[in-house]
Formats: structure tokens, C-alpha cells, sequence
């Protein structure tokens, strides 16, 4: 183990019921190059916050909930955009095999290099957020390319890693059944697809935004129903 490799970290959460299989201990990871408009994470956008760990503390806190864990569960590493920290990520999930600890990856895909396919070596479901259906809507809304994250997809069938890949609807922006069907097709990329889940836009951030003296571009967007989500999973089935 390099015990002088350090990751940024944002925060912990101790037992997670939505981020992968199972119960998770989930590591959000802080530093992320896109800029999407409905994130809901703000505060670990900047690379230069966050707090140092090495592998083996995250490990010894990951360990203390292993009995939690059950057949499924383990642990998730969100963000901020975690492969923005591959070579840290990539030595914290082989430590965590190591002790018999299931891993999760939530990100939006990336450039693939070979710190990226050393994550996936070790990666066991990855959550992969497409957030639009073409590359002209990515670059105008996130800053960056389609192709990475469906590059990253394709990586991913190298690896016997399950792949969840996620949505967010947005009324006005992604909510369309034509949307869905696109985004649907993309996902067939996959391989080892698991399901698409279709997660819908909340607006929960807006104090966030407040607090940090940012201006959040969807707040005159309105939340997305519970309907119009179990309207559109017909799409996806």
C-alpha cells in the first residue's frame, strides 16, 4: 500500500441506501472539472477544499461498517467527480478488495487513461450518469463531451463491472419521452447493464447555492413529479 497517497475529501456519509447495491458507506470525494446546472453538490466542485486522507483511514473507517454490509452492500465513492482523483481512487479500491469490501463508482464518465482503467480493475458497479443525449447539449451545458462518458462506457465492457447507469429529469430540459428513448439507446452500451434509473430533478441545493453565494441556473425550473417519472420508466421499458 502507498501509504503517502493522498486523496481529497469532502465528506462521509455512514450508511447510504441509494448509492449502488446494498448498504453503503459513501465517499464523496472533492474537486470536479464539469459544471452541470442541476448539481446538487456545489460545494465539492473546488479542488482546492476539502480535506486530506490517506487510503489506509479511509479504509479503517470503510472496515468499522463492514458488518452492515450484508451480501450486496460496501462502499460507494461519489463526488465531486472521483476519477479526477483515479490514482487515489485506484489504490483505495484494490485496499478495499483486499479486506473483502465490495466497491462502487458514482461519476459522470471520463477520459480514460490508464489511472482510470486501474480504478476499474477493482470497481464492482459503476453508476454512470449520462446527463444529455448529444454532444452539442454537453458542451453547452456541462462543459465537456459525450464521447468521454461513452468512451467510458466502452471501457467499462472491458471489465466484468456491473454498470447503472442514471438520468436526471428536468422538466423542460430532459423530461421528453424522445429524451428518454435516446438516452435509453446510449445505455445499451453497456454490457453488463444492470437498469436505468431515471432520478428526478429536486431542488434541495438552493440554500447551498445561497450559502456559497452562487446562482443556481435551474432555480426557476419546477421539481420534477413522481409521476412523470413512473410515466417515463414505461419509455424505458
Amino acid at each position: 500500500m502507498d501509504n503517502q497517497l493522498l486523496g481529497k475529501i469532502h465528506s462521509f456519509q455512514s450508511l447510504g441506501a441509494v448509492d449502488g447495491p446494498g448498504i453503503r458507506f459513501v465517499v464523496f470525494m472533492q474537486g470536479c472539472p464539469y459544471r452541470c446546472p442541476y448539481c446538487h453538490n456545489p460545494d465539492t466542485r473546488p479542488f482546492s477544499d476539502g480535506e486530506e486522507y490517506t487510503v489506509e483511514e479511509i479504509v479503517k473507517k470503510a472496515v468499522r461498517f463492514k458488518t452492515y454490509f450484508g451480501e450486496k452492500g460496501g462502499v460507494t465513492v461519489s463526488g465531486g467527480e472521483p476519477l479526477a482523483q483515479a490514482e487515489f481512487l485506484a489504490e483505495l479500491f484494490e485496499q478495499l478488495h483486499k479486506v473483502g469490501i465490495n466497491t462502487a463508482l458514482d461519476t459522470a464518465g471520463y477520459p480514460v487513461n490508464e489511472a482510470v482503467k486501474k480504478v476499474l480493475r477493482h470497481t464492482d458497479t459503476v453508476l454512470c450518469d449520462i446527463k444529455f443525449p448529444t454532444d452539442e447539449q454537453y458542451k453547452n451545458h456541462i462543459g465537456t463531451s459525450l464521447e468521454a462518458t461513452l468512451s467510458f462506457i466502452d471501457e467499462c465492457n472491458n471489465y466484468n463491472t456491473d454498470i447503472i447507469i442514471r438520468h436526471v429529469v428536468v422538466p423542460g430540459m430532459t423530461d421528453s419521452e424522445e429524451n428518454i428513448k435516446k438516452i435509453s439507446e446510449l445505455a445499451k452500451r453497456a454490457k453488463n447493464l444492470v437498469k436505468i434509473e431515471l432520478l428526478p430533478f429536486k431542488k434541495l441545493c438552493v440554500q447551498k447555492y445561497n450559502e456559497l453565494g452562487l446562482d443556481f441556473p435551474l432555480k426557476d425550473t419546477p421539481e420534477c413529479t413522481a409521476e412523470k417519472i413512473e410515466q417515463l420508466k414505461e419509455t424505458v421499458r
